[in-house]
């Protein structure tokens, strides 16, 4: 046996390791011909003991889960006739928040997802005028509370909230991006 026979031989042997490593070329057709099904996918929202607090102290997912990732989500004009760098532009806090949400779930609904599907949300403030400068969680919560934790819409999300020094434009107060998860058909 020559050596360029072996180098070939080798090749070979270290593709296919490989390929075996990776679970292979048509393994998926391996295992459903075998009859093993993934698990049914489970989306596990845990309340805050005694709380009816709009968000979830924690959620699990297990089993077969598909996921969507929202970029975050700034206010939406509300005024055109305002000075496009004003809050007067985008509302206060409360008006903000509902128009990022309004947003939020006409790109879901449009990828045929719902905001009931969204498991985490970072929520960053920036400080109002009307607050002394500081964040407005009354009126975040106040537009939130229409979307989250209601009768027409029970599903409550982890969330962070935090008070952030500024976003791209002056007026914005309110961003928001989220993570959400669903069982795989």
């Amino acid at each position: 046996m020559k050596i360029s026979d072996l180098r070939s031989a080798g090749t070979i042997i270290v593709a296919a390791a490989l390929v075996a490593a990776c679970g292979g070329a048509g393994d998926e057709g391996a295992t459903e011909a075998s009859g093993e099904a993934k698990a049914p996918g489970v989306v596990n929202r845990i309340a805050i003991p005694g709380s009816d607090f709009p968000i979830s102290m924690a959620i699990e997912t297990s089993g077969n889960i598909e996921t969507m990732y929202v970029s975050g989500i700034v206010p939406q004009v509300v005024d055109p006739d305002a000075d496009p760098n004003s809050r007067d532009a985008y509302g206060d806090t409360k008006r903000q928040t509902e128009t990022v949400l309004d947003e939020m779930r006409n790109r879901m609904e449009d990828a045929g997802w719902s905001l009931g599907d969204i498991v985490m949300m970072r929520v960053y403030l920036v400080g109002d005028e009307a607050t002394g400068g500081r964040l407005d969680f009354a009126g975040f919560m106040e537009g939130y509370s229409q979307y989250f934790g209601t009768p027409e819409q029970p599903n409550k999300p982890a969330r962070a909230v935090m008070e952030v020094a500024g976003l791209i434009r002056p007026g914005w107060r309110v961003e928001i991006e989220a993570q959400a998860a669903r069982p795989a058909d």
